[in-house]
């Protein structure tokens, strides 16, 4: 069988799959006015879905934290006794464990999107009524119509799969790390973990920053929208005013983002560090074992990734709310107007 029928073959039983999965039904409320905050909208759009995703989520992150014990079990155990059975159970026991973790984790993300295309099929759905309703009465506002039903609905709508599980998966994993890092060896533990402080502490202070450029870019490319919908604006150039503005507001975004970034990642390395330096003194000393120090930059990995995560999901969160709240207010535009 060539590439070609191969492919046309995966991608006939994927599309045979796809289409015997409809969208969740989300029942109306009666009127068209939007939900009153993000976390209303979230639920609305996913209901119980939220909680077993949630739960498949800490399922992945137990998964996820089996592999550090292991690694320390194959070092002090199997390795330090020259025993080939610990090393083959040892061994196919993290080989099972990985393929259920994948396995578990392809799942849950098929699960999020299943919930995150949900929300944006219904979503759209509403917006074009609003928006329908709107062009009939002769109100047009095709610039914010296109950047709302195209770009901004799929980020809000995508946030509704993928936010709040993830958070839950990197808070389980987060948690579950410092734990059994604490239980193994806590001096080394606490010295590592010192470094999260900082991060957790400027984090507030420049997504806060951010969020202020994000609401201003989206009220750029609205007008941008704006623009390139009405053929007279095109002929007249009106673009010119607003273009310098889009590129000054996303530098401005880049310096602050990628200055938090640089900042973070600086401390996440020195966590590592600091287990190889003190912890090497305590294996110099026989205080402790080769095999705990592979353990512990094994767990501060899955302690810099979920905290990593975390921080982008807080500047998702901020950057999902200040999309659902202009949305919103371009919904009760039209609301306030009609006196509904």
């Amino acid at each position: 069988m060539s590439d070609k029928q191969s492919n046309d073959s995966y991608d006939a039983g994927v599309e045979s799959v796809v289409d015997d999965v409809d969208p969740r039904a989300v029942e109306r409320t009666g009127d068209d006015s939007p939900a009153t905050s993000l976390p209303r909208y979230i639920w609305r759009m996913s209901g119980r879905h939220q909680i077993g995703a949630g739960l498949i989520a800490i399922m992945v992150a137990i998964l996820d934290l089996i592999p550090i014990e292991l690694q320390r079990r194959i070092v002090d155990g199997a390795l330090e006794k020259d025993s080939y059975e610990l090393l083959m159970l040892y061994g196919a026991t993290y080989f099972g464990v990985v393929v259920v973790h994948q396995l578990t984790k392809y799942a849950l993300r098929l699960y999020q999107g299943w919930i995150s295309e949900s929300a944006i099929v219904y979503s759209r759905t509403h917006l074009f009524k609003v928006y329908r309703e709107r062009v009939e009465d002769g109100e047009e506002d095709s610039g914010s119509a296109v950047s709302i039903l195209t770009n901004e609905i799929d980020k809000l709508g995508g946030y509704v799969g993928e936010g709040v599980t993830q958070a839950a998966t990197n808070i389980a994993l987060l948690i579950g790390a410092v734990i059994y890092m604490m239980i193994v060896e806590p001096t080394i533990a606490l010295f590592g973990l010192a470094f999260m402080v900082p991060q957790i502490l400027l984090t507030p202070l420049l997504q806060k920053r951010l969020n202020a450029l994000i609401e201003v870019r989206v009220s750029y490319m609205r007008d941008l929208s704006a623009i390139a919908t009405d053929g007279e604006r095109v002929r007249n150039q009106g673009e010119e005013d607003i273009l310098p503005k889009v590129y000054n507001n996303r530098m401005r975004f880049f310096f602050v983002k990628f200055g938090m970034k640089m900042i973070l990642n600086f401390l996440n390395t020195l966590a590592p560090l600091t287990v190889l330096i003190y912890g090497g003194y305590l294996v110099l000393e026989d205080a402790t074992t080769v095999g705990v120090i592979v353990a512990f930059l094994a767990g501060f990995q899955r302690v810099s990734e979920p905290l990593r995560e975390l921080i982008s999901f807080y500047r998702t969160t901020a950057q999902a709310n200040v999309q659902h709240t202009m949305i919103s207010d371009w919904m009760q535009r039209k609301d306030s107007r009609s006196g509904s």
